[in-house]
């Protein structure tokens, strides 16, 4: 069903992505690595073309299958667990872009493994996503994240396959004439809401919905960022909060798949800043080891907000590209525990130093895990200024 034409799209799509979340324009030989699963080989292959066309050189590499990723967390040991292969750090290190491209054969397969053994190797890859964050600091890095459907999300997902492939081809606008196009003029559209936003001077946000009272301190030098080309889709807009001061209750009626888990109905409370008590209807307990992973993991590292008239996406799809993009008839929320985004600091990227972030509150793990909710909510802004005010209501930013 994924035609040529259609992959040699979404490969223009994911460029496009790339070229725009870069802060630098790319040049001849700078290095792209494009990583793919099997099922989205044939848009590998058309971005490998595309890639060298333009110049620059791409490294080509196949994720783990279902079948590896299981044999590796069931046999390795301990040591093994966390080896580093030769080459690995000298390659992200010279790094200019980095496409994934998911598609996934299963979503259930590692749910036997212990979530520390996976936690552990999670946390000695930390060092990459260091260096790209730096490197993409100073403008030398950029990235984006694509997804190409599979049978397996699809099932997850209580769709047939040809449904999903719908939802898929029109949140990435490949349904369209000009899919690039389409995605200029989303860009073109989120760029005002994200400057009436940065233009508030908001302090604080009360979230309130059916299961949810949480208030999330914005921290000083943040600004609001999205639909920038890391993700496609994306919708969302989105910042890095001050973790220290988060409180209250935070719901995420969506169900997340992550590392072979599914979870379902997690509430976390939150008390300065930290999550005291967690609960969920499904996969308590990997959510409970996923929060332990490191000191930063069961704090806030991403609050985020989608506008349901941006987003085209009204099913659940399995997978949290799509999830934390999630329009419907109510918009959505999703807050992320773990790792910050340095990128949403409002001042020189080159002074956002370890010693700084940590001043600033930008939190700092080897986790990121966005929870979504899209329950009917209002989000209330309190100002610098002392000034109450509804930003968000019913799924819509309230912008003039």
């Amino acid at each position: 069903m994924l035609s040529q034409k259609i992959a040699e799209d979404y490969a223009d799509v994911l460029l496009w992505g790339l070229f725009t979340a870069r802060s630098r324009p790319f040049k001849n030989n700078d290095l792209i690595l494009v990583r793919f699963d099997w099922d989205g080989l044939v848009v590998a292959e058309a971005l490998q073309k595309k890639i060298l066309e333009q110049g620059m050189n791409p490294v080509v590499r196949l994720l783990s299958t279902a079948v590896m990723e299981r044999q590796f967390y069931e046999l390795a040991g301990d040591k093994q667990l966390v080896h580093i292969a030769p080459g690995d750090e000298e390659l992200y290190r010279n790094l200019n872009g980095n496409i994934a491209l998911l598609a996934p054969q299963s979503l259930r397969h590692l749910s036997h493994i212990d979530p520390s053994r996976m936690a552990r190797f999670a946390v000695s890859r930390k060092k990459f996503r260091d260096i790209m964050d730096e490197r993409e600091s100073d403008g030398r890095f950029g990235w984006s994240l694509g997804m190409v459907p599979t049978q397996a999300l699809a099932r997850e997902a209580g769709m047939s396959f040809p449904a999903y492939f719908r939802q898929w081809a029109g949140a990435c606008y490949l349904d369209r004439e000009d899919p690039v196009g389409r995605w200029k003029e989303t860009y073109a559209r989120a760029q005002k809401i994200k400057a009436w936003l940065n233009g508030l001077d908001i302090e604080k946000l009360h979230v309130e919905s059916k299961s949810c009272d949480l208030w999330v301190h914005l921290g000083r030098q943040r600004k609001w960022i999205g639909i920038s080309g890391h993700n496609i889709p994306s919708f969302e807009i989105f910042l890095s909060p001050d973790f220290r001061h988060t409180s209250g209750i935070y719901y995420a009626d969506q169900p997340s798949y992550r590392l072979g888990n599914q979870v379902s109905g997690v509430r976390l409370e939150f008390t300065k800043g930290v999550v005291t008590k967690v609960s969920a209807d499904q996969g308590e307990d990997f959510v409970k080891k996923q929060l332990a992973m490191d000191k930063g993991a069961s704090r806030v590292g991403e609050f985020s907000l989608t506008d349901r008239r941006l987003s085209p996406i009204s099913r659940f799809m399995a997978n949290t590209l799509f999830d934390e993009n999630f329009g419907g008839k109510q918009g959505n929320c999703h807050l992320a525990v773990g790792s910050s985004y340095a990128d949403t600091f409002a001042g020189d990227p080159s002074e956002l130093t370890p010693k700084k972030k940590q001043s600033l509150g930008f939190n700092d793990s080897a986790l990121h895990w966005d929870l979504v909710n899209t329950e009917r909510k209002t989000v209330e802004a309190t100002l610098l200024s002392g000034e109450h005010l509804v930003i968000y209501k019913d799924g819509e930013f309230t912008l003039p």
